[in-house]
């Protein structure tokens, strides 16, 4: 029997608990896996167009795109809050985001949807809330605006920044958020963040001190070999261990080693017989 579902509000009570464990799912099958190993979140990213779909940023990825990966995700989960994000674009005002954030929960069955920015963002992360749906926010390095940032660097080193930072996840924890991302911040930052907010945070890049921690699934198992983010530790090279099974598939064909008798079916030899006699008459 599947352990209750997690809620909202298991979710915040673990603030300064036992730390929250998140990691991204893109698909069913992965979902099922992740859920039954006990991970507490699954975050339906839109890293899932760099690492599902072969796009080299996150910015191609739609709201349909999202809500057809986010509702795989959710038959899967039967233990694990899905939270979904917001994609490049879908962000355009109080209605708009209103009606975007709607379909992921309706559509894609997400129990919460996660919003890229700070301060500027406030107001519509303020109207999500209002209108029902629970918000992740996320500050620091913003993926789907690295550009404006300088690329996919370290948010936050100087003071000045540090105090940008701290004041959008100030905004977003007062404008209704229930957690907060923090991506690519100094652990001191984050200390800071974390130890000032009510609500939990989940650091991605942010040292062990916060509520939670976030990895992309595919960097942590080894399945995307673009680049590996300094903040990863791999816990398995699954991408080497496809490969080589792979090449034992194709040595095994070419040998005709597979399909062996026990991957194969036969008949029973009269019933071969009368199929080749068969034949024959009409030969």
């Amino acid at each position: 029997m599947a352990e209750q579902k997690l809620t909202i509000p298991d979710i915040t009570a673990r603030k300064g608990g036992k730390p929250l464990s998140m990691l991204t799912a893109y698909d069913w099958a992965w979902a099922r896996i992740q859920d039954k190993a006990g991970i507490d979140m699954l975050l339906v990213g839109d890293s899932l167009g760099m690492t599902m779909l072969g796009y080299t940023s996150t910015v191609p990825v739609t709201m349909d795109v999202m809500v057809h990966h986010t509702a795989a995700v959710a038959r899967g989960a039967e233990r694990a809050l899905v939270v979904a994000d917001m994609p490049f674009g879908s962000i355009n005002g109080e209605q708009i985001s209103i009606t975007n954030a709607t379909r992921l929960i309706q559509e894609g069955g997400a129990d919460a949807v996660k919003i890229e920015g700070g301060v500027d963002n406030a107001d519509i992360v303020r109207a999500i809330v209002r209108s029902g749906i629970p918000v992740v926010g996320h500050v620091g390095l913003t993926p789907q605006t690295a550009v404006n940032l300088g690329g996919f660097k370290v948010q936050g080193k100087s003071a000045q920044a540090a105090r940008k930072v701290f004041d959008d996840a100030l905004a977003l924890a007062a404008a209704g958020c229930f957690c907060i991302v923090l991506e690519a911040v100094p652990t001191p930052l984050a200390r800071e963040i974390t130890r000032r907010l009510s609500i939990p945070t989940i650091g991605i890049g942010a040292g062990n001190v916060c509520d939670g921690q976030v990895l992309v699934m595919h960097d942590m198992l080894g399945m995307f070999d673009r680049f590996t983010p300094k903040f990863v530790r791999q816990y398995a090279k699954l991408g080497e261990v496809a490969t080589e099974a792979i090449k034992g598939y194709i040595a095994d064909v070419g040998s005709r080693a597979f399909p062996a008798p026990e991957n194969s079916f036969d008949m029973k030899p009269e019933e071969l017989q009368a199929l080749l006699d068969g034949l024959n008459d009409k030969g």
